[in-house]
């Protein structure tokens, strides 16, 4: 079984998904898969988000999903429920942290400064993600901190098609967070082409 670190490089792009009926679930998973990008970030910033990654999780069990925006152990509770691979959450809250180890799931926990990285650290942790990316200093800052740290990010907030692959040449990145191929308006609207489009486009960019 490979690592979530390996399958996480083997992705480069991870969709950040807000979704708001858990009917649309199945349809979005199937256009990701489809044009290359089988796996996903749902994040609980909707009362759909565990719902949305049980069905998705049934429909297509080989696929990557993670709970994001995850800010409570009870939410890390739905979440195992539903099915998930990983916990994601946008600060360091050493209590969720203890939590998801206590249960046994990865949790890749928000950190933006050497102070948080340095308490992850402590926690046992080598998998940060680097958040909000580009408010807190982007590539320069990752740089700054991949050179006194040994751990792995994944960059998301302010990643976009014309930056990726800058923060993808970073070799302690293995993967980045992204919303652009995901656009909400597009999943409420059930155009599933236009995403499948921009998931094909997003993929083929980093060729």
């Amino acid at each position: 079984m490979s690592t979530l670190v390996e399958r996480l490089q083997a992705l480069k792009i991870i969709p950040v998904i807000a979704i708001k009926n858990a009917d649309d679930a199945v349809d979005l998973g199937r256009v990701l898969v489809e044009n290359g990008m089988p796996s996903a970030e749902i994040t609980f910033r909707t009362p759909a988000a565990a719902e949305a990654i049980r069905r998705m999780r049934a429909a297509f069990p080989d696929m990557l999903i993670g709970a994001g925006t995850v800010l409570t152990t009870a939410q890390v509770d739905e979440a195992i429920e539903a099915g998930v691979d990983f916990i994601v959450s946008p600060g360091f809250n050493p209590t969720t942290v203890r939590y998801c180890q206590q249960r046994g799931v990865a949790i890749v926990p928000g950190v933006n400064n050497p102070s948080l990285v340095e308490q992850a650290m402590e926690m046992g942790l080598s998998m940060l993600k680097f958040f909000p990316a580009e408010p807190s200093g982007g590539v320069n800052m990752l740089k700054a901190m991949s050179a006194v740290y040994p751990v792995k990010f994944m960059p998301t907030g302010g990643v976009t098609p014309e930056n990726i692959k800058t923060y993808l040449g970073l070799k302690t990145v293995v993967a980045c967070g992204g919303t652009w191929m995901v656009p909400a308006d597009l999943i409420d609207n059930k155009q599933w082409d236009k995403i499948g489009q921009l998931a094909k486009e997003a993929m083929a960019a980093l060729a």
